[in-house]
């Protein structure tokens, strides 16, 4: 895919503030490697590209670098900073021993809130550095005693409150392995996640809020315990104030407030520095979610550089981001503990009906200072008709975006109701590397519809269909050196070969992601949506996220997906499915003014062959479009082939679109038919 892509916006939508940018730690960063590292080109510390150039050409230096910046507390040194550049294969910091969960609690003010738990009725409370601690040290100590050590698993099924991050932390402190995943999974698919991991200990919920209902999920909780034969305890977690029963698997259950109040210090085992911290999942449309495994070290340096240096996060600041447990982005809250920030827990909807601007609420009270979302909600508040700004935003420097694209309509409603010095910072990464590669840093200009540059230390590029690197042309999203925060593993892929096909099978030695971007001239980084979902009309290639990012700013669609069928007998279809606002009909004039924006907006390309109005496009539930899985239905591929059903977020879809795609296949043989009596 190398269509040139347009850059309809020569001025940057915001350039970065002088004394902002200078007193940024990103800036002090710069400043201190040129003195400690000898950095070329370092001498304007605001020079984000030269910066950027540095990161990526002397990786050595620069993550050595950010572990001496950030003065990580190893107890054994490294031997060197990178043993190999292969990939997969390259080995960081050998040697070094260290612990994830003591950098999280080093840098805590004790009488400072270290964590403040929010939820959508706009209640909350704090837990200081001191109190998370012990917390912290207590829980620890109840899952040693209830058999769990170092390279055991321990797993959560919890809604983001303080008892989530409080069981990782407990969990890393003695070296064993972590993974979690949100209550609005069915036991089902959180066993499916979990039973591959033969866990020691699972800690539940017994349910959580969301869009002014209390969900109960302690017989869920208890079926859940049930398809974990390997657990030797469970502890459950009374978070919504209901009453647990007296039949339970397995025998030994340890209430929440038996495991947290213990008298007890905090010892944190050292591990190597690729010792796993966690396990995260993909969202596992197809066959069982493939468990991706993180090191402590490599999550620890790259969260301290995504979070302290592109964030600008530190002691002082409060961080709020939208998220559930099983998002990546969860890892990332729970990580603001790193740079010595509070960080905030939210149970419940981002925008209840009955409060649907709570938290913005709760960032005005909260002082928020960094604010993380998604575009879709960005998109939905502007809708709605919600205006920020009557709150108190005055502390929120940023706005954090991830999740998709964030089409450039965004941007200037973002300065009109946020704030106008607001940086929006859209960022583009994956569970697979629990990061980013592109984002933004208060340094850089952003451009609407763009993200303002790679992440340091990310060696982006994009790809050609020969696996030539381009500039302001479509390619293939590839890293061409390793970053820390790479898997370690897929779990239960002992020879390695599922990891190898899953990144470095199109371009051996090459990680290559499936997401087509433009990497432009000026620096920025363009993101056109999956490459697996390409549209491929006639030949050419065409991004689905450059159709859903005009025709969703329309005030008439809710949401939006496109798809490219290849048929039978050689056609291509490619319809536009669109939810309609409420009280809004897909009528003619509906019709063409959608194509009209599409032209406009795209291009005469891509203009739909079809326009249909669905109740709803299905998601993981990460909330990430199933563009593949909804083009195979419609195929007709069988929907156990297609997708598990408990990995979407509204389960009845899957019938949905396999259906439409049962009477269009109907329709054609009809008219076959015809054709030929």
């Amino acid at each position: 895919m190398t269509t040139p892509h347009p850059m309809p916006y020569p001025e940057p939508f915001l350039t970065p503030d002088p004394k902002t940018a200078t007193g940024s730690r990103i800036a002090d960063f710069a400043r201190w490697a040129a003195r400690h590292r000898g950095t070329q080109d370092a001498h304007d510390p605001t020079d984000y590209q030269a910066l950027y150039r540095w990161s990526v050409t002397d990786l050595e230096g620069f993550w050595a670098a950010v572990w001496e910046y950030f003065d990580v507390d190893a107890t054994t040194p490294y031997e060197r900073v990178l043993d190999g550049e292969t990939m997969p294969g390259a080995r960081w910091f050998p040697g070094a021993t260290l612990n994830y969960a003591h950098h999280a609690l080093r840098n805590l003010h004790p009488d400072a809130p270290a964590i403040t738990a929010l939820d959508e009725t706009g209640a909350g409370y704090e837990i200081t550095g001191r109190q998370l601690r012990a917390r912290v040290a207590s829980v620890a100590a109840t899952l040693r005693e209830l058999g769990v050590g170092q390279g055991d698993r321990v797993v959560g099924y919890l809604p983001n409150t303080p008892h989530a991050v409080i069981s990782f932390l407990a969990t890393a402190s003695l070296g064993a392995v972590w993974s979690v995943c949100g209550q609005d999974y069915s036991p089902k698919a959180a066993a499916d996640r979990f039973a591959q991991l033969e866990p020691t200990v699972l800690v539940t919920a017994d349910g959580y809020l969301f869009n002014g209902t209390t969900h109960d999920r302690r017989a869920a909780s208890l079926e859940l315990a049930g398809a974990l034969p390997s657990l030797k305890a469970t502890v459950l977690v009374d978070h919504v104030g209901l009453t647990w029963p007296e039949n339970r698997h397995p025998d030994v259950t340890v209430p929440w407030d038996d495991a947290s109040t213990r008298a007890e210090d905090l010892t944190t085992a050292p591990v190597p520095f690729d010792h796993p911290l966690w396990v995260v999942f993909s969202s596992g449309t197809t066959g069982l979610p493939k468990g991706i495994v993180h090191g402590h070290g490599g999550v620890l340096l790259e969260h301290l550089k995504t979070l302290g240096l592109h964030s600008d996060l530190g002691p002082g600041d409060r961080l709020l981001w939208y998220t559930t447990t099983h998002w990546m982005m969860w890892n990332l809250v729970v990580s603001a503990l790193l740079t010595g920030a509070t960080t905030c827990t939210y149970d419940g909807s981002p925008a209840p009906m009955a409060h649907p601007d709570v938290l913005w609420e709760l960032a005005a009270r909260h002082k928020v200072t960094v604010f993380g979302t998604s575009p879709q909600y960005l998109l939905a508040m502007a809708k709605l008709g919600i205006e920020p700004s009557a709150h108190d935003l005055s502390a929120i420097r940023v706005i954090g975006c991830t999740g998709s694209a964030l089409p450039a309509s965004a941007y200037p409603w973002v300065r009109d109701h946020v704030g106008a010095g607001v940086q929006l910072a859209s960022t583009s990464g994956g569970t697979d590397v629990v990061s980013a590669f592109a984002g933004s840093a208060p340094t850089t200009p952003v451009w609407a519809g763009e993200l303002s540059a790679p992440n340091l230390g990310v060696a982006l590029a994009a790809y050609d269909g020969a696996g030539r690197p381009v500039a302001d042309q479509v390619g293939e999203l590839v890293v061409t050196r390793p970053m820390p925060s790479m898997p370690l593993y897929f779990w239960n892929d002992p020879d390695g070969s599922r990891y190898r096909d899953t990144y470095f099978r199109a371009y051996p030695g090459v990680w290559r992601h499936g997401d087509w971007i433009t990497l432009t001239s000026r620096g920025s980084v363009i993101v056109h949506g999956r490459s697996d979902a390409t549209l491929n009309r006639n030949g050419v290639r065409l991004g689905s996220a450059d159709v859903h990012d005009v025709v969703e700013r329309l005030p008439e669609i809710t949401e939006a997906l496109v798809i490219g069928a290849e048929e039978p007998d050689g056609g291509y279809w490619m319809p536009l499915f669109v939810v309609l606002a409420d009280g809004v009909g897909l009528d003619a004039t509906l019709r063409d003014r959608i194509r009209d924006a599409i032209r406009t907006g795209a291009s005469p390309r891509h203009v739909p062959d079809e326009i249909l109005a669905v109740p709803a496009i299905p998601h993981t539930k990460t909330g990430k479009k199933l563009e593949v899985p909804v083009k195979r239905l419609l195929q007709g591929a069988p929907a156990e082939q297609v997708l598990n059903p408990s990995a979407v977020d509204n389960p009845d879809l899957v019938a949905y679109f396999a259906g439409l795609g049962a009477e269009r296949r109907q329709a054609r043989h009809r008219h076959t038919a015809k054709d030929v009596s």
